[in-house]
């Protein structure tokens, strides 16, 4: 086992996982939602994770199961990965109170009222959205840290994507809490515990899975994250991209995303 990629993949998990605080210092120290960035970014990050779902972590999980299962079992077990991921991702959404959902689009320039009972259904809305993101990002870290594993190449622009991702969540969570509370560092606070569950997803995952690690789990696992990743992308990514921005927006994002994504992989060939 070598313990400085387990060490590499970590730190990329970790900073994944914090990038929440970058979106809740974006909101805290900026009058005006910057949408149009946003729209992009969200975009540039859906394209990065469905082209390297699509393109490379199907086909190492194919590769692997194929090889210890033959390629028609093999090929069963791969598809059935991939499905079982998008299945498990949208269970976890599911089980999420929509009025908490932390893909929810909110903006600085929203938070308007002083009265006592608005602040307080803010500070309802923001914890419940830290609490929403903690249990949304466990196994988002999960799949950052086994991709990082697996390929430290492959990694990195993974655990942007997610980082990207993550700061429209940071908005989510700090801008009801600092209204509510008047506090900027709370609200900096619980927006950046909330991206913690990602790192503790990987720590748990891997105490749970290392002692069974061989070429088929690492397969079955790599299939599901290649469908929660493609599920993130189309459900949560996308539709708050077209929220924030003009449509057009989303997609030149999107094929950027992919165009970088090509390039990088092509690079270490």
């Amino acid at each position: 086992m070598d313990w400085s990629n387990i060490l590499f993949a970590f730190v990329l998990t970790l900073f994944a996982g914090l990038s929440t605080g970058i979106g809740s210092l974006l909101s805290l120290i900026t009058k005006k939602t910057n949408k149009k960035f946003l729209s992009l970014a969200l975009g540039f990050s859906a394209g990065v994770m469905i082209y390297v779902s699509f393109v490379e972590i199907f086909v190492k999980a194919k590769d692997a199961l194929t090889s210890e299962l033959g390629d028609v079992l093999g090929t069963w077990a791969t598809v059935g990965g991939f499905f079982f991921g998008i299945l498990f991702i949208a269970v976890i959404d599911k089980l999420i109170p929509s009025t908490e959902n932390p893909h929810e689009v909110h903006t600085v320039e929203e938070m308007d009222g002083n009265s006592e009972e608005h602040k307080n259904n803010l500070m309802r809305m923001g914890l419940f959205t830290a609490l929403a993101i903690a249990i949304h990002n466990f196994p988002e870290g999960l799949a950052t840290f086994t991709a990082a594993l697996s390929d430290p190449n492959l990694g990195i622009p993974i655990a942007v994507a997610i980082a990207i991702h993550n700061i429209p969540e940071g908005i989510a969570v700090a801008v009801p809490l600092f209204y509510a509370t008047g506090s900027r560092r709370k609200a900096f606070k619980w927006s950046l515990l909330s991206g913690l569950s990602e790192p503790i997803g990987a720590i748990v995952g891997f105490l749970l899975l290392y002692r069974f690690f061989n070429d088929t789990v690492f397969g079955l696992i790599f299939a599901a994250v290649a469908g929660i990743m493609v599920y993130i992308s189309l459900d949560e990514l996308l539709p708050s991209a077209r929220e924030y921005g003009e449509h057009h927006l989303s997609i030149y994002g999107l094929i950027s995303g992919m165009a970088v994504m090509a390039l990088s992989l092509l690079l270490f060939l």
